[in-house]
């Protein structure tokens, strides 16, 4: 039985939809991805380890940006709390006077963010109607970047040239991915894009030679906006609302920052003329001279971290953290000969035939799994609780072991996957933290060391775990003694009561 389960290893699933594929879904609604780091930081080894790649800018540049948006209104000396600056690990924004949590830092105007409304303004704007939000901007990018003219370039000159998300890697640095569920994603997201860009050539830019320059228009160029758009927006302004928000966007991440409420909101300003603005708060309290800082979002780990922004967070001292994950796909297989009545449970609860359960470091296995496999593995004497009788109750049997022949098979199955998975990477956990000991270690192959150690540190604890769960399958209590505990037959040890023993 243990062979009626499968898993695979998803591509980023949460983000996918009924219509496209996960990658194709993800990257079209540009889910919030805030902000961008370029650094590789290092920091106490008592404290967690930031890694990142720098992309630096200089002083100038930060000059005409805030030169250029003081000219617009939306910044000045005496009233913006912040300014640009080349930080130790790159460009970001430090505190010009001391912060409180919550107070307002900046806030920038809607006339000056690029969004689908800026594009539709433009010269290109009446061939972009039907595109993605995200295509239409991302071609808005890189025709303004080859104009020396544009009006927006101080913003366009302070974006970083080079990107180190694994999308900009080479061969050579993709390769330390092998196994791992990023190199999965990567692929897909390359592939989507390069799919949006020859759909792009052949109905926008070869048709209007005189409004778009081939050689201009390609792949890699397309990619460059891409990483630009994950890596520099976030909530609220993703999907339909997607926005480059000039200056707001180089606040840098900050590991182990507890908070959980977002540092930017969407509102109206203006006493007599009233304005949609970006309003960026501060997420703690900075003193003069500080970087001010946000978190990217919490629960995002170190595989979305690296896809979004380059970077990965790492605990040095104690070679864990909360980021390590891996994304465990679990399905019924079609060929179940049960699988139309086993559907048929899981969508009365909220599921489908397919589910990804987020497996995190130190935290075991989710509750929801645990039952879903116990539907998957259900068959032989076990199957009489797929009966309409008990449709309405069998997920919650289902929340506790069933029988020993079926906790038997999804412990079976649980660990020969977890063995499989482990196969596929090409180092071993011990091995990887040798590497991550090595101060010199080049931070791309830093990255994809975090990453994939992460995900085989997961798997081992759930292989432990299930294996434990094999040592006592003798202790456990399953569905028969339960459904006798409830109707009176069996005492609290176990043993039959004198009211059984009168029917026997």
């Amino acid at each position: 039985m243990a062979q009626a389960l499968i898993w695979a290893m998803p591509v980023f699933p949460c983000l996918s939809s009924s219509s496209t594929s996960s990658a194709a879904a993800a990257a079209a609604s540009l889910p919030a991805s805030p902000l961008h780091h370029r650094s590789s930081l290092r920091t106490a080894r008592a404290l967690p380890t930031l890694l990142t790649i720098t992309t630096s800018t200089t002083d100038i540049e930060a000059e005409a940006l805030w030169t250029w948006l003081a000219q617009k209104g939306a910044v000045s000396d005496e009233a913006t709390a912040v300014r640009p600056a080349c930080v130790h690990h790159g460009r970001g924004l430090l505190a010009h006077r001391t912060i409180s949590q919550g107070d307002e830092l900046l806030s920038i105007p809607r006339k000056l963010w690029i969004n689908l409304e800026t594009v539709k303004a433009s010269a290109i704007g009446r061939f972009c109607e039907g595109l993605k939000p995200w295509v239409a901007i991302a071609l808005f990018l890189v025709r303004e970047k080859a104009q020396s003219n544009s009006s927006w370039r101080p913003y366009l000159d302070i974006l970083p040239q080079a990107l180190d998300s694994p999308l900009f890697w080479s061969d050579e640095e993709l390769a330390e991915l092998q196994g791992t569920q990023l190199l999965g994603s990567t692929l897909g997201y390359r592939e989507y894009v390069e799919s949006e860009v020859n759909e792009l050539f052949d109905k926008v830019i070869k048709p209007n030679p005189d409004l778009f320059d081939s050689s201009l228009f390609t792949y890699d160029a397309f990619l460059w906006a891409f990483g630009i758009l994950r890596s520099r927006t976030f909530a609220p302004l993703t999907g339909d609302e997607l926005a480059l928000v000039p200056l707001a966007d180089l606040v840098n991440h900050l590991a182990g920052l507890e908070v959980e409420k977002p540092c930017w909101e969407k509102t109206t300003a203006g006493i007599f003329t009233r304005q949609e603005v970006l309003l960026m708060r501060a997420a703690k309290t900075f003193h003069a001279g500080q970087e001010v800082v946000m978190q990217y979002g919490k629960s995002k780990n170190n595989a979305q971290l690296a896809l979004d922004y380059g970077l990965v967070e790492y605990d040095a001292f104690s070679g864990s953290n909360n980021r390590d994950s891996f994304m465990l796909t679990l399905e019924i297989p079609k060929s179940d000969r049960l699988f139309d009545d086993k559907l048929d449970i899981a969508q009365l609860n909220g599921l489908d035939s397919s589910v990804y359960f987020d497996l995190t470091r130190g935290q075991g296995p989710p509750e929801s799994m645990l039952t879903f496999l116990r539907l998957t593995a259900l068959g032989g004497s076990d199957a009489f609780l797929l009966e309409a009788l008990f449709r309405n109750t069998v997920w919650d049997h289902l929340s506790s072991p069933v029988s020993r022949d079926n906790e038997e098979s999804i412990c079976e199955a649980m660990i020969e996957g977890c063995k499989s998975a482990l196969y596929g990477y090409q180092s071993t956990v011990e091995e990887d933290l040798l590497l991550l000991n090595n101060d010199n270690l080049d931070p791309r192959t830093r990255i994809a060391v975090v990453v994939r150690q992460g995900e085989k540190c997961v798997l081992q604890e759930v292989q432990t775990w299930f294996e434990a769960r094999m040592n006592e399958l003798d202790q456990l209590e399953y569905y028969a003694e339960r459904r006798l505990r409830d109707l009176g037959l069996l005492d609290e040890k176990g043993n039959m009561t004198a009211w059984a023993r009168v029917w026997n």
